[in-house]
């Protein structure tokens, strides 16, 4: 591992993973760890009002995926790569049993990893992500549509990408992490079902950039039957922000999910 950067207990480095190097920041405190898993081209600068809310009583965790933020490239953008880098990044730092906290794509990354690894996470806080929902089958939008559309967004990457919305990828790669991702929660149920730690939901109103409003209403929707089926799920927050602003303007209520899951998982050690 790179020796990074440490101030007192904090520590900014690259984290070595196959045949790239992924970006992370650990503040090294003593409480709680807390390990936060970005949307599919975000960086981790989306957490900070998180974590201020939280304050410096937990352990926080941050980390750029493959080819986002100031991570390097990788020959492997796929969804199985991001889960295993959970764990590396884990290791890496020595952190055991943290609290899984993802947005978007993370929240999907959350709950696969957590489900594999039930013994090793202290729960999940997953914000508005890991809907049950099968795009493609429902006629709504087609692999191709994604690649097209993706392509004709490409001129927009050099400023998306500063802004935090967009991965040092083409705009192939970007498509292809996207219809990956829809294949995934179209099977995802079974996942949420073999959960057997706390998971608190947070749940966003509205659409998003590529999601119409009633399309994600009818994903969130999609939540009800796995709540019925599994009592280790429940919803902590339904807020009045929309997918893309609730990290900034919904910050207290995912931080509140974050400590309700701490006084879950802690009473079950």
């Amino acid at each position: 591992m790179n020796r990074g950067h440490q101030t007192d207990s904090s520590w900014t480095g690259m984290v070595p993973v196959e045949d790239t190097a992924l970006a992370v920041t650990d503040t090294g405190d003593t409480g709680t760890p807390v390990i936060y898993l970005n949307g599919s081209y975000a960086n981790q600068k989306h957490w900070r009002r998180v974590i201020a809310d939280l304050g410096p009583g937990w352990r926080h965790i941050t980390y750029d995926e493959r080819a986002r933020g100031r991570s390097r490239r990788s020959a492997d953008y796929s969804f199985e790569a991001c889960v295993r880098d959970v764990g590396v990044v884990l290791a890496a730092r020595g952190v055991d049993r943290p609290i899984l906290v993802g947005w978007s794509y993370g929240a999907v990354v959350g709950v696969h990893w957590a489900s594999r690894n039930p013994h090793r996470a202290l729960g999940v806080v997953p914000v508005d992500g890991a809907y049950p929902y099968d795009l493609f089958s429902r006629g709504s939008m087609t692999r191709d549509d994604v690649r097209r559309l993706f392509r004709r967004m490409r001129w927009a990457f050099p400023v998306a990408r500063r802004l935090g919305m967009a991965a040092r990828m083409t705009g192939d790669q970007h498509a292809e992490v996207n219809i990956e991702l829809n294949e995934v929660v179209a099977e995802i149920e079974p996942v949420l079902d073999n959960l057997t730690v706390p998971v608190r939901w947070v749940v966003a109103s509205g659409g998003n950039l590529g999601g119409e409003a009633d399309e994600m209403q009818i994903q969130r929707a999609n939540l009800g039957p796995v709540l019925a089926r599994n009592p280790n799920i429940e919803v902590s927050a339904t807020v009045a922000s929309n997918h893309s602003k609730v990290l900034s303007k919904d910050f207290r209520a995912i931080a509140n999910a974050v400590r309700e899951v701490a006084a879950v998982g802690s009473g079950s050690r």
